[in-house]
């Protein structure tokens, strides 16, 4: 069963980051009436990432499921998160070019799930 849900998840995660790309994210960054906050950029950036960063957590969510699936060891899992958490650090990080401070927090939260896993 957890098989299949992570398997649902993985799909969720590929599916997410590519219809919202093509079908959402590409027909807003056509409009021009979007806010401008920080810079026109901003606001688009903002979404992009953090549709992309939505993406990334499913992605962990799919890799813990696998894991417990096949009687991994907790620390193994929270290391798999604490890795994604530090992948999604970096769609803020580049897309909002460090402006917004939610890759700090991503960031961090990532480094102490790797940092528990290694020192437990």
């Amino acid at each position: 069963m957890l098989v299949i849900a992570s398997v649902l998840m993985l799909v969720l995660a590929i599916g997410h980051s590519l219809l919202g790309e093509r079908f959402i994210l590409v027909p807003l960054s056509r409009q021009h009436e979007l806010p401008r906050v920080a810079g026109a950029d901003f606001p688009l950036a903002t979404l992009r990432f953090a549709w992309h960063v939505t993406s990334v957590l499913a992605l962990a969510i799919a890799i813990a499921l696998a894991l417990f699936a096949f009687d991994a060891s907790v620390d193994a899992a929270i290391a798999a998160i604490g890795w994604c958490l530090i992948a999604a650090s970096l769609l803020p990080l580049v897309f909002s070019r460090a402006r917004h401070p939610s890759w700090l927090v991503l960031a961090a939260a990532g480094v102490l799930c790797v940092a528990w896993a290694m020192l437990d």
